[in-house]
């Protein structure tokens, strides 16, 4: 895909890439959502060899967006808001480094505005444990398996889908109408 000159890209781990991707996908100024792996050893890694825990990968969304009708800092407020950024490499059952929570930047100006954003989530109280998201640049970065792909839209009714993804996005609908797609 060639990136037009007005959108930019964030690379954002929260547990499984599925409910990532199911999240920012249903969101205003956001183009693309693609699920994939980064921050690990090795080359092209496999989702078996991620889900190893051997790797360092974490499973990711990257998020290409337009900044013009969504900022980085609303990308962020979802992304605090609908996951657990308190639990070291773990969300819910999910368990394994492959879990973490994690905002990869691309440049300067990001790791700026994910720092200023972690401190207003940890000073606004809607977490009570410290928040243990790494922010940190974004490298080695691999798309995964076409079948990881839109996975929530493809399976909705795959019981994982709906006791894990569901919830999640029942959240997103409440809390950011007014960033929707389909409210706008």
């Amino acid at each position: 895909m060639d990136m037009e000159e007005n959108l930019e890209m964030i690379t954002l781990g929260a547990g499984c890439f599925w409910c990532v991707e199911a999240v920012f996908q249903d969101l205003i100024g956001v183009e693309k959502v693609e699920s994939g792996y980064s921050n690990g050893q090795g080359k092209n890694p496999t989702y078996k060899e991620v889900c190893s825990g051997t790797t360092g990968y974490a499973e990711v969304a990257q998020i290409t967006f337009d900044p013009t009708v969504i900022s980085l800092e609303q990308l962020l407020e979802v992304f605090w808001y609908t996951h657990n950024p308190t639990t070291l490499n773990q969300q819910g059952a999910d368990k394994g480094t492959q879990y973490r929570s994690g905002i990869f930047y691309a440049n300067e100006e990001q790791k700026n505005i994910a720092e200023q954003s972690k401190a207003k989530v940890e000073k606004s109280g809607l977490w009570s444990d410290p928040i243990v998201t790494e922010i940190t640049p974004l490298k080695d970065y691999y798309p995964a398996e076409n079948y990881h792909q839109n996975y929530y839209n493809n399976n909705s009714q795959q019981p994982y889908c709906q006791i894990v993804i569901a919830p999640k996005l029942k959240k997103l609908y409440s809390e950011y109408k007014h960033l929707l797609k389909s409210q706008n």
